[in-house]
Protein backbone atom coordinates (compact mmCIF):
# COMPACT_ATOMS: atom_id res chain seq x y z
CA UNK A 1 0.00 0.00 0.00
CA UNK A 2 1.31 3.39 -0.42
CA UNK A 3 1.32 5.37 2.16
CA UNK A 4 0.04 8.92 2.80
CA UNK A 5 3.16 10.26 0.46
CA UNK A 6 2.50 8.36 -2.21
CA UNK A 7 5.61 6.16 -1.44
CA UNK A 8 5.68 2.53 -2.49
CA UNK A 9 7.89 0.00 -4.36
CA UNK A 10 7.05 -3.67 -5.75
CA UNK A 11 8.76 -5.95 -7.94
CA UNK A 12 8.53 -5.50 -11.57
CA UNK A 13 7.70 -8.65 -13.44
CA UNK A 14 9.31 -6.90 -16.71
CA UNK A 15 12.55 -7.27 -18.11
CA UNK A 16 13.72 -3.37 -18.18
CA UNK A 17 16.54 -2.23 -20.06
CA UNK A 18 17.94 1.60 -20.30
CA UNK A 19 20.42 2.40 -23.05
CA UNK A 20 22.65 5.47 -23.71
CA UNK A 21 25.09 6.31 -26.38
CA UNK A 22 24.07 2.95 -27.80
CA UNK A 23 25.11 1.11 -25.22
CA UNK A 24 22.83 -0.63 -22.26
CA UNK A 25 23.83 1.03 -19.12
CA UNK A 26 21.13 -1.59 -17.55
CA UNK A 27 19.43 -4.67 -18.28
CA UNK A 28 17.74 -6.63 -15.06
CA UNK A 29 14.88 -8.86 -14.79
CA UNK A 30 15.21 -8.20 -11.04
CA UNK A 31 13.89 -4.60 -11.11
CA UNK A 32 11.69 -2.45 -8.81
CA UNK A 33 9.03 -0.26 -9.38
CA UNK A 34 8.83 2.70 -7.19
CA UNK A 35 6.47 5.43 -6.65
CA UNK A 36 7.62 8.72 -4.95
CA UNK A 37 4.79 10.73 -4.62
CA UNK A 38 2.79 10.69 -7.84
CA UNK A 39 3.05 9.52 -11.76
CA UNK A 40 6.03 11.92 -12.59
CA UNK A 41 8.16 10.82 -9.51
CA UNK A 42 7.28 6.83 -11.04
CA UNK A 43 10.97 5.12 -11.48
CA UNK A 44 12.79 1.65 -12.13
CA UNK A 45 15.58 1.05 -9.74
CA UNK A 46 18.15 -1.83 -10.62
CA UNK A 47 20.43 -4.29 -8.69
CA UNK A 48 23.55 -3.03 -8.67
CA UNK A 49 24.50 -6.15 -10.81
CA UNK A 50 22.22 -4.84 -13.13
CA UNK A 51 24.05 -1.94 -13.89
CA UNK A 52 27.28 -1.56 -15.94
CA UNK A 53 29.50 0.47 -13.21
CA UNK A 54 31.94 0.66 -15.98
CA UNK A 55 29.54 4.12 -16.83
CA UNK A 56 29.34 5.64 -13.58
CA UNK A 57 31.25 8.54 -12.64
CA UNK A 58 30.60 10.31 -9.44
CA UNK A 59 29.96 13.65 -9.23
CA UNK A 60 31.76 14.56 -6.13
CA UNK A 61 27.90 15.74 -4.56
CA UNK A 62 27.90 11.71 -2.91
CA UNK A 63 27.84 11.36 0.55
CA UNK A 64 25.39 10.41 4.03
CA UNK A 65 22.26 9.04 2.37
CA UNK A 66 22.99 9.32 -1.34
CA UNK A 67 25.08 8.89 -3.90
CA UNK A 68 24.63 10.73 -7.52
CA UNK A 69 26.56 10.17 -10.65
CA UNK A 70 27.24 10.93 -14.20
CA UNK A 71 26.52 8.61 -16.61
CA UNK A 72 29.26 8.35 -18.91
CA UNK A 73 29.23 6.38 -22.60
CA UNK A 74 31.94 7.50 -24.86
CA UNK A 75 32.06 11.47 -25.45
CA UNK A 76 28.23 11.83 -23.94
CA UNK A 77 27.47 12.21 -20.68
CA UNK A 78 24.24 12.50 -19.06
CA UNK A 79 25.06 15.05 -15.71
CA UNK A 80 23.35 13.53 -12.06
CA UNK A 81 21.61 11.21 -14.11
CA UNK A 82 22.06 8.11 -11.51
CA UNK A 83 21.57 7.90 -7.57
CA UNK A 84 21.12 5.40 -5.44
CA UNK A 85 20.28 5.74 -1.28
CA UNK A 86 22.07 4.33 1.68
CA UNK A 87 19.46 4.92 3.83
CA UNK A 88 16.26 4.66 2.09
CA UNK A 89 13.57 7.66 2.37
CA UNK A 90 10.50 7.18 4.65
CA UNK A 91 7.97 4.32 3.23
CA UNK A 92 10.59 3.19 0.85
CA UNK A 93 12.63 0.57 3.21
CA UNK A 94 13.77 -2.18 0.74
CA UNK A 95 15.62 0.11 -1.85
CA UNK A 96 18.68 0.66 -0.14
CA UNK A 97 21.93 -0.04 -2.80
CA UNK A 98 19.55 -0.25 -5.99
CA UNK A 99 20.35 2.37 -8.49
CA UNK A 100 17.85 4.68 -10.38
CA UNK A 101 18.36 7.05 -13.50
CA UNK A 102 16.52 10.19 -14.70
CA UNK A 103 14.03 8.94 -17.12
CA UNK A 104 14.88 12.16 -19.63
CA UNK A 105 18.54 11.87 -19.40
CA UNK A 106 18.54 8.62 -20.95
CA UNK A 107 18.65 7.70 -24.74
CA UNK A 108 15.73 5.05 -24.56
CA UNK A 109 14.07 2.72 -22.39
CA UNK A 110 12.53 -0.76 -23.06
CA UNK A 111 9.87 -2.88 -20.93
CA UNK A 112 10.61 -6.42 -22.98
CA UNK A 113 11.27 -5.49 -26.76
CA UNK A 114 8.97 -2.24 -26.56
CA UNK A 115 10.63 1.14 -25.97
CA UNK A 116 8.84 3.17 -23.35
CA UNK A 117 8.60 6.69 -22.93
CA UNK A 118 8.01 9.54 -20.20
CA UNK A 119 8.37 7.35 -17.57
CA UNK A 120 7.10 3.70 -16.32
CA UNK A 121 3.68 2.66 -16.83
CA UNK A 122 1.76 2.33 -13.53
CA UNK A 123 0.53 -0.86 -13.78
CA UNK A 124 -2.59 0.98 -11.57
CA UNK A 125 -3.18 3.24 -13.97
CA UNK A 126 -6.43 2.94 -16.12
CA UNK A 127 -6.98 4.71 -19.55
CA UNK A 128 -10.72 3.53 -21.19
CA UNK A 129 -12.08 4.70 -24.16
CA UNK A 130 -15.57 4.32 -25.28
CA UNK A 131 -17.87 5.52 -27.78
CA UNK A 132 -20.85 7.54 -26.98
CA UNK A 133 -23.93 9.42 -28.37
CA UNK A 134 -23.63 11.88 -25.91
CA UNK A 135 -24.26 15.78 -26.96
CA UNK A 136 -20.85 17.52 -26.75
CA UNK A 137 -20.16 20.65 -28.25
CA UNK A 138 -17.26 23.21 -27.59
CA UNK A 139 -17.02 27.03 -27.68
CA UNK A 140 -14.36 29.49 -27.48
CA UNK A 141 -15.28 33.15 -26.94
CA UNK A 142 -18.76 32.48 -27.61
CA UNK A 143 -17.84 30.58 -30.90
CA UNK A 144 -19.02 27.05 -31.43
CA UNK A 145 -15.29 25.19 -32.59
CA UNK A 146 -16.81 21.81 -32.86
CA UNK A 147 -20.11 20.10 -32.09
CA UNK A 148 -20.97 16.12 -32.11
CA UNK A 149 -22.78 13.42 -31.39
CA UNK A 150 -20.39 10.77 -31.82
CA UNK A 151 -17.42 11.40 -29.38
CA UNK A 152 -15.30 8.67 -27.90
CA UNK A 153 -14.65 9.56 -23.70
CA UNK A 154 -11.58 8.98 -22.39
CA UNK A 155 -11.32 8.04 -19.25
CA UNK A 156 -7.83 7.66 -17.19
CA UNK A 157 -7.12 7.60 -13.55
CA UNK A 158 -6.99 10.87 -11.71
CA UNK A 159 -7.84 12.89 -14.77
CA UNK A 160 -10.65 14.55 -16.05
CA UNK A 161 -12.75 13.17 -19.13
CA UNK A 162 -11.27 13.98 -22.25
CA UNK A 163 -13.79 14.23 -25.50
CA UNK A 164 -12.25 13.58 -28.39
CA UNK A 165 -14.11 14.32 -31.64
CA UNK A 166 -14.32 13.27 -35.45
CA UNK A 167 -12.17 15.95 -37.38
CA UNK A 168 -15.53 16.47 -39.25
CA UNK A 169 -17.40 17.73 -36.33
CA UNK A 170 -14.75 20.74 -35.67
CA UNK A 171 -14.78 23.23 -37.57
CA UNK A 172 -11.10 23.03 -38.47
CA UNK A 173 -10.95 26.84 -39.96
CA UNK A 174 -10.37 27.80 -36.81
CA UNK A 175 -7.91 25.61 -36.02
CA UNK A 176 -3.65 26.63 -37.15
CA UNK A 177 -1.73 23.34 -36.56
CA UNK A 178 1.29 23.93 -34.56
CA UNK A 179 4.80 22.31 -34.23
CA UNK A 180 3.85 21.18 -30.35
CA UNK A 181 3.97 17.59 -29.60
CA UNK A 182 3.90 16.05 -26.11
CA UNK A 183 4.51 12.07 -25.39
CA UNK A 184 2.65 10.22 -23.31
CA UNK A 185 3.40 6.59 -22.14
CA UNK A 186 -0.07 5.17 -22.34
CA UNK A 187 -1.72 7.15 -25.45
CA UNK A 188 1.65 7.88 -27.45
CA UNK A 189 2.56 11.27 -29.23
CA UNK A 190 0.07 14.05 -29.51
CA UNK A 191 -0.01 16.17 -32.20
CA UNK A 192 -1.58 19.98 -31.46
CA UNK A 193 -3.76 22.94 -32.52
CA UNK A 194 -4.57 26.31 -31.50
CA UNK A 195 -7.79 28.06 -32.23
CA UNK A 196 -8.14 31.68 -33.76
CA UNK A 197 -11.50 33.33 -32.98
CA UNK A 198 -11.20 37.21 -34.53
CA UNK A 199 -8.04 38.49 -33.32
CA UNK A 200 -7.44 36.02 -30.35
CA UNK A 201 -5.18 32.89 -30.62
CA UNK A 202 -5.06 30.15 -28.19
CA UNK A 203 -2.11 28.13 -28.60
CA UNK A 204 -1.83 24.39 -28.68
CA UNK A 205 -5.68 23.82 -27.27
CA UNK A 206 -6.87 21.17 -29.31
CA UNK A 207 -4.59 17.74 -29.37
CA UNK A 208 -5.13 14.46 -31.57
CA UNK A 209 -2.84 11.35 -31.25
CA UNK A 210 -2.49 10.62 -35.00
CA UNK A 211 -0.94 6.87 -34.36
CA UNK A 212 -1.44 5.92 -30.67
CA UNK A 213 0.46 2.72 -29.17
CA UNK A 214 -2.13 -0.04 -30.07
CA UNK A 215 -1.82 -1.49 -26.65
CA UNK A 216 -4.47 -4.35 -26.04
CA UNK A 217 -4.47 -5.29 -30.52
CA UNK A 218 -0.96 -6.41 -30.10
CA UNK A 219 -2.12 -10.10 -28.27
CA UNK A 220 -4.45 -10.42 -31.63
CA UNK A 221 -4.47 -14.22 -33.16
CA UNK A 222 -2.08 -15.46 -30.02
CA UNK A 223 -2.77 -18.03 -27.36
CA UNK A 224 -2.05 -18.26 -23.75
CA UNK A 225 -2.15 -20.79 -20.96
CA UNK A 226 -3.31 -20.32 -17.39
CA UNK A 227 -0.31 -20.06 -15.27
CA UNK A 228 -2.08 -21.66 -12.49
CA UNK A 229 -2.39 -25.24 -14.02
CA UNK A 230 0.99 -25.37 -16.02
CA UNK A 231 4.58 -24.93 -15.95
CA UNK A 232 6.03 -21.81 -17.16
CA UNK A 233 9.98 -21.14 -17.72
CA UNK A 234 10.83 -17.98 -18.27
CA UNK A 235 14.69 -17.88 -19.76
CA UNK A 236 15.10 -21.66 -17.92
CA UNK A 237 14.02 -20.90 -14.99
CA UNK A 238 10.68 -22.19 -14.05
CA UNK A 239 8.20 -19.93 -12.33
CA UNK A 240 6.07 -20.55 -9.21
CA UNK A 241 2.02 -21.30 -9.93
CA UNK A 242 0.09 -18.25 -8.49
CA UNK A 243 -2.71 -19.03 -6.49
CA UNK A 244 -6.12 -17.48 -7.77
CA UNK A 245 -9.25 -18.25 -8.91
CA UNK A 246 -8.81 -20.43 -11.47
CA UNK A 247 -6.25 -22.32 -9.67
CA UNK A 248 -8.95 -25.05 -9.20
Amino acid sequence: MKNENGFYWEPSPRWVRVQLGGAWVADSRRALLVWQGGGARLHYYFPRDDVNQDFLRETGRSGGERTTWHVQVGDKVAENAAWSYAQAPEGLAGIEGYIAFRWHKMDRWFEEEEEVFVHPRDPYHRVDTMPSSRHIRVEVDGVTVAESRRPYLLFETNLPTRFYLPREDVNMSLLHATDSHTACPYKGTASYWSVQISENVYKDLVWSYPDPIPEAPKIKGLLSFYNEKVDIFVDGVKEKRPITAWSK
